[in-house]
């Protein structure tokens, strides 16, 4: 047992938020740990880690078990560089490194007959042993492994960290953590910021894993491909389910409803039974009978109800005319971002025809340049080529932050300015639906959650009520149950969606196609997020640029940190062939010295035997002496 929690209770004031949570986690285990927002997910990582304290319960972590926890900011030193950030992991064992390396070159210094080289020998295989089981030559080889997995392949690690983006901090603090190798890892929303490359190396990576895991994620691909369990926690309560998100969501309506029915059976039981007493009690003959059916239910053990469905919010996008046939047709299109030195050319020659009805879902690499196309083809940000909308076409976007949102608006102005002829009761119950009520709806933009912004702004797509949906990131702070009604409200909608996402559910239940992009085409899949995965074309088949790019350079300095490891092996085995040398040098002088003597010359026998040993001895010289120049010269 790694580690258990006995019924775990914690309220914050008269809040509750924990209420008898039990959890056992063994070697191996890979939880998912799923609930609303608010429902207090981060509250039961703090309390596993012992960053907050719980009121009643207990809390058991095995002896000597360690725990690494990445939270959704994960603290880096800014003053590092990518390659030392990701280094900090092994101080102490590259502190030892770079003792054997000061040794060695000590040694290395010392004539071969020095009194002290013998006793330093000796500690230089005692620490060499000790870097040997620390894993110390292979240091270098698990940061290239890990920073490159993590998409920091074609980085100059000597680039501050302090330079690095939001989502670049965030892949550095989740390489970090992988480095250390906790038993339990514990990762909080992993998965943003990760583009699909990315994203499936973690997922192969965390298969692999050796530990626990526990994850907070509202990535529903990602949970169906890593966690063995999930655990929803819902109503101040954690109940655990086995396999992935897809089976969680079958597993959970299974079990309410074989609830509802033992309830409901146990209901109509005792309805009986009491009927049964009271008409019965008072007749002589059949009273006996009566009072054992009092003992009966006495001592049965009644069925809670069964809880409520928590309430959803409720999306349905509608629209008032249909467009015809060709909703967009796009040709040549580039768009540039910056102005001056700063000006980047984010892609070209793009051609895109999207027709009434189609949902497309457009995927890339971070920073090939979606979102900025997104706007381009609204006409948002200049570009060139030539972008045509259809007849009767009317738009609606949702822009992945919500900028167009008046950050200084109350949730109810907002709605009211934009739409003046709605009243107020239409514009309460519109927002009631989607569980912005009460105070909520006088709250500022500003102060809303991310979810609750994006709700907001759904409000007013529903209201708008168009026939082009452009959604940028729609799924973006929102938690797995608001997800699912998104995408039910999508895949029903009747019009035309052209929209960027990396959320792989979605991208399986809504788009009728994919298109991946490149700078310089984008590539149709006509499919969802699965067939994309099976038909993509593979770099060979892509066609050459029609412009000769430039290929990043490879960093020296990168490539030297590769090879350390190999390069500390040739030196700490030209150390031991340096003693080698000398023992064998010294052995075969001493040897020819024998031949001399009287005793071994009159002894043909021994002589014989002397002269084939020494034969050997110089043999073996000459062969040491040849593995030391070339490791000589490999080292230079």
């Amino acid at each position: 047992m790694l580690l258990e929690l006995d019924h775990i209770c914690k309220s914050f004031g008269v809040d509750v938020v924990l209420q008898d949570v039990c959890l056992s986690l063994e070697e191996g285990d890979r939880i998912g740990l799923l609930g609303r927002n608010g429902a207090g997910k981060s509250t039961l990582l703090n309390i596993i880690t012992g960053r907050l304290d719980y009121d009643s319960g207990s809390l058991s972590i095995g002896r000597g078990v360690t725990l690494g926890y990445l939270q959704q900011n994960g603290a880096l030193d800014l003053q590092n560089t990518i390659e030392s950030e990701a280094a900090s992991v092994f101080h102490d064992t590259l502190e030892l490194g770079r003792q054997l390396e000061a040794l060695r070159l000590r040694l290395s210094s010392l004539p071969q007959d020095d009194q002290s080289r013998a006793g330093l020998l000796e500690e230089y295989d005692r620490m060499n042993t000790a870097f040997e089981a620390q894993d110390g030559y292979q240091i270098d080889v698990k940061i290239s492994t890990v920073l490159n997995g993590m998409g920091f392949g074609n980085y100059d690690r000597r680039q501050p960290v302090a330079e690095l983006s939001g989502g670049e901090k965030t892949r550095l603090a989740i390489a970090k953590l992988l480095l250390q190798n906790p038993q339990v890892l514990i990762l909080d929303e992993p998965t943003n910021h990760l583009d699909f490359v990315t994203l499936g190396w973690l997922e192969e990576y965390l298969r692999a894993y050796r530990g626990a895991l526990i994850v907070v994620s509202h990535d529903r691909y990602f949970l169906d491909s890593v966690v063995s369990d999930i655990c929803e926690l819902e109503r101040h309560a954690l109940t655990r389910y086995k396999g992935g998100y897809s089976q969680f969501v079958r597993q959970k309506e299974e079990r309410l409803d074989y609830w509802r029915k033992q309830y409901e059976r146990q209901q109509e039981e005792i309805a009986k039974m009491e009927d049964y007493v009271a008409r019965n009690l008072v007749r002589a003959s059949t009273s006996g009978s009566a009072k054992s059916r009092i003992a009966a239910l006495e001592r049965m053990e009644r069925i809670d109800r069964p809880p409520g469905e928590l309430k959803d919010c409720k999306l349905r996008f509608a629209l008032d005319f249909e467009p015809y046939k060709d909703v967009l047709i796009a040709e040549e299109v580039s768009v540039r971002v910056g102005e001056g030195e700063s000006e980047k050319l984010l892609c070209q020659d793009i051609g895109l025809h999207i027709e009434k009805g189609e949902k497309v879902a457009v995927i890339g690499q971070n920073g090939v340049g979606k979102s900025s196309l997104l706007r381009a083809l609204q006409g948002m940000i200049p570009h060139g080529g030539r972008v045509k909308w259809g007849t009767n076409v009317k738009i609606s976007y949702f822009e992945q932050e919500n900028r167009q949102l008046s950050p200084q608006k109350t949730v109810i102005a907002e709605l009211r300015d934009r739409f003046p002829r709605k009243s107020e009761t239409e514009l309460r119950t519109l927002l009631g639906s989607l569980l912005l009520q009460g105070d909520d709806i006088y709250k500022q933009i500003r102060d809303l959650s991310g979810g609750e912004r994006a709700k907001v702004a759904f409000a007013l797509i529903m209201l708008e009520r168009a026939n082009v949906l452009i959604l940028d990131e729609p799924t973006n702070h929102l938690d797995y149950s608001t997800k699912e009604v998104l995408d039910e409200a999508l895949s029903s909608y009747q019009g035309t969606i052209l929209m960027v996402s990396h959320d792989r559910y979605l991208l399986n239940r809504v788009p009728s196609r994919i298109i991946e992009m490149f700078p310089d085409r984008l590539q149709s899949y006509a499919g969802g997020y699965d067939y994309y995965k099976e038909h993509k074309v593979s770099p060979q088949e892509v066609p050459q640029q029609s412009e000769p790019q430039e290929q990043p350079k490879q960093n020296p300095y990168y490539r030297s940190k590769a090879q350390r490891a190999a390069e500390q092996r040739r030196k700490s085995r030209l150390l031991s062939l340096e003693g080698e040398v000398s023992a064998l040098e010294e052995e075969i002088a001493a040897m020819e010295r024998q031949l001399a003597s009287p005793e071994l010359a009159s002894d043909y026998q021994k002589l014989g035997e002397h002269c084939a040993l020494l034969e050997e001895r110089r043999a073996l010289l000459g062969a040491r002496m040849d593995e030391w120049l070339a490791l000589t010269e490999e080292t230079e």
